[in-house]
């Protein structure tokens, strides 16, 4: 038993793969998954983009936008300094995806906030929202009332004095003294930053609507497109290296491979005979799992031909150009197996295959934008959900037509050895 078990440590020592899969793997999807769902430290919430638009130019608005500035769980856009946006402007950013939610203050609501406080109803303040990130709106409007509540009080405060007024007479001389001496202090607690204090509900802050700037169509069917291409690509991964591996180290070991040198068509022409094979076959695996979606869960494939095919064109071509860089640097079917397995699951991870990447924090997200995964998903979330012209989607496809060309000069690099041997 004992030589038994000497044997089995000294081939898992010598084995760096199955070291990986059995210590490195683990601890990899560990980490990603506890940063995402279980808030590691103080980034463990993602800082959500907006944009603001300010439409009332008044001292109440104002404050608003500074307000939100301070918020360190938001990016605001436009920063302190840039030119304003208008609403259309910030309706554009939300639509091409650049921010999920954008805040309008409308026009009056200052005026109407300095005569009834919080008692107004109307002016409503608007979010103009993506609905792909459904906690974007909500995490911004808890904010935007704890904003109002902490940014004026002296302004609440006026607002609420003159409703009194108004219901049950006007102040004694000795009260407005007593009001007017509190006022300043108010403010200047205010324009200090305060941040005591919360609300929740429009019931008990300014009313905000929030309105979908996005989609008036098939919803449901658009957002099924998003779990097609997640788990499709991932999986076209896995296929494209088992295809790819399995050709090339077959032909290598089999004698098949030195016999096909000894011809006119050469290395080069070898794997770029592999490689189309494969991206033809990764275009239809890639459609019928869409088709299957459109079939079943009623995906909306056909009203979004031209840019489906075009990202699934760029998307086979560059995971058939991965396999075969990967078949390329693999010395046995074990090693192949084992790094593959390591490097498509951390890439579906951190790219968006396995839950959408706005739920990661800000530095996770710009870590998934070094994966094959990201821009695949991005070009067809843009198609499916945004409804983008196939114009749109060049810088999808520069990049994954640059990480094809990339793959296959390195896989050409790599099959120098078999030339050697």
């Amino acid at each position: 038993m004992l030589t038994l078990l000497r044997i089995a440590w000294l081939n898992m020592r010598r084995d760096r793969v199955a070291q990986a899969l059995t210590f490195l793997l683990p601890i990899v999807f560990f980490s990603i998954f506890a940063s995402v769902f279980g808030g590691s430290g103080d980034g463990g919430t993602p800082a959500v983009q907006v944009a603001v638009v300010d439409e009332d130019h008044s001292e109440f608005s104002r404050r608003i936008v500074d307000g939100l500035r301070k918020e360190s769980a938001l990016r605001v856009r436009p920063g302190a300094g840039a030119p304003d946006l208008d609403r259309a402007a910030g309706a554009r950013l939300v639509t091409n995806g650049d921010v999920p939610v954008a805040v309008v203050i409308p026009r009056g609501l200052g005026e109407a906030f300095g005569e009834r406080g919080f008692a107004a109803a109307e002016p409503a303040v608007e979010l103009l929202a993506d609905p792909s990130n459904p906690v974007a709106p909500q995490m911004v409007q808890g904010l935007l009332q704890k904003v109002a509540m902490t940014a004026a009080p002296d302004l609440m405060m006026a607002g609420g004095m003159k409703q009194f007024e108004r219901h049950a007479g006007a102040l004694t001389p000795e009260q407005r003294t007593a009001v007017d001496a509190w006022l300043p202090t108010l403010k200047s607690q205010a324009s200090g930053g305060s941040t005591g204090g919360t609300a929740s509900g429009a019931a008990m802050g300014m009313a905000v609507k929030v309105v979908d700037v996005l989609r008036t169509d098939d919803r449901h069917g658009s957002l099924i497109s998003f779990y097609a291409a997640g788990i499709g690509v991932m999986f076209l991964l896995f296929s494209m290296v088992g295809g790819a591996g399995g050709a090339l180290l077959e032909e290598a070991e089999s004698g098949t491979l030195e016999r096909l040198l000894s011809t006119n068509i050469g290395m080069t022409g070898v794997l770029l005979g592999k490689w189309l094979f494969l991206a033809l076959t990764g275009v239809a695996q890639l459609t019928v799992m869409f088709l299957w979606g459109r079939i079943a869960f009623g995906l909306p494939l056909f009203s979004h031909l031209p840019g489906f095919f075009v990202m699934t064109i760029v998307t086979a071509a560059a995971a058939a150009a991965l396999g075969v860089a990967l078949a390329s640097l693999a010395r046995s079917r074990a090693q192949l197996s084992g790094f593959s397995t390591i490097l498509i699951l951390t890439m579906s991870a951190l790219g968006g295959s396995m839950f959408p990447r706005f739920l990661m924090t800000e530095g996770m997200q710009r870590a998934g934008l070094v994966t094959f995964n990201a821009w695949a998903l991005d070009g067809y979330l843009k198609v499916f959900w945004r409804n983008a012209p196939i114009w749109e989607l060049w810088p999808q496809v520069v990049v994954l037509i640059a990480l094809g060309v990339t793959f296959l000069l390195v896989a050409r690099v790599l099959a120098r050895r078999w030339e050697l041997a």
